[in-house]
């Protein structure tokens, strides 16, 4: 009888110890999936490194700047022109950049950028105003307006891969289209044989335009850093001579997310954009310095 009580009190045990066991492989499991399930809610930010498609779209609160000279007959002495001091910063603009990423794999992506920029001001001049072969007249109402068109086309790979965070080398075209027009009363200085004659033009506009590709090369950084906040920068830096411009370009961009729900987020981005150039073509003689600056507030979607 003894002998029997000792088993059955051994096999309580045992089977108490499997219960206890299995119970607590339960609660490990149901625990694990939970966890699972509240990383994979709470992780948002990680589907902007992760989803097929990436689609931005911003507004830019920007300040920009931009001088040059137009070699003319009317100056001769190349003359710059800085368009910010001439006209004043206060102006009628148009600033909104669109952005598509294509992940084609999970290291190799495609993407394709336009920029808008167009700024219209009108001042009344205190002084002539020689802009190549024309002289805007002091006294009367000239209206300036710079249009930069931007589209960039690149192939990004990610060296460097990680589940929240990657590292990705840039190479592609930027193709830009800076337009600049002068309207306003003016006078038209004419190399002749017997020298230079000087005509009314009344009423003019004087339109210049620079068009050209540009490559693309650079380092982008993304990187999800907590589950609702995702942080990302680039730098592009490139000099070249190519088809009648010999210059330097750069841009820096460095920009924060908050994704608030699984495909979308709002977010807050500072860009600075440069080009200096020496230019002879037929629509644009002469130098150009162009410039912007300031913040990009935008949209993204992950799909």
């Amino acid at each position: 009888m003894r002998r029997w009580r000792l088993v059955h009190f051994e096999g309580l045990v045992a089977a108490s110890l499997a219960a206890a066991l299995m119970s607590t492989s339960i609660n490990a499991q149901t625990s694990s999936a939970a966890a699972a399930n509240t990383t994979a809610e709470n992780l948002p930010s990680e589907n902007l490194l992760n989803s097929r498609f990436i689609i931005t779209v911003g507004a830019f609160l920007v300040s920009s700047n931009i001088n040059g000279s137009l070699s003319g007959s009317a100056n001769t002495s190349g003359q710059r022109l800085d368009f910010d001091r001439v006209f004043g910063t206060d102006a009628e603009q148009t600033r909104w950049l669109a952005d598509v990423l294509w992940r084609i794999t999970p290291r190799q992506y495609l993407r394709l950028s336009y920029f808008d920029n167009d700024v219209q001001r009108t001042r009344t001049l205190d002084k002539d105003l020689p802009w190549g072969d024309y002289t805007f007249l002091a006294g009367g109402q000239v209206t300036a307006e710079t249009r930069l068109q931007a589209y960039e086309l690149s192939y990004e790979f990610a060296f460097l891969r990680r589940p929240n965070y990657e590292l990705l080398a840039v190479a592609g075209i930027y193709f830009y289209d800076l337009t600049l027009k002068l309207s306003g009363n003016a006078s038209l200085t004419e190399d002749t044989p017997s020298g230079p004659v000087e005509q009314m033009a009344a009423f003019t506009n004087r339109s210049n335009s620079v068009s050209t590709p540009l490559p693309v090369l650079g380092l982008r950084g993304n990187w999800a850093v907590s589950p609702h906040i995702y942080l990302d920068a680039t730098a592009q830096l490139f000099s070249l001579s190519y088809q009648g411009i010999s210059g330097n370009w750069s841009e820096l961009n460095a920009g924060a997310t908050w994704v608030f729900s699984e495909h979308f987020g709002v977010g807050l981005a500072y860009e600075r954009f440069a080009t200096h150039a020496d230019v002879s073509k037929l629509s644009f003689s002469g130098r150009l310095n162009y410039a912007y600056q300031g913040l990009l507030i935008f949209v993204r979607g992950a799909f």
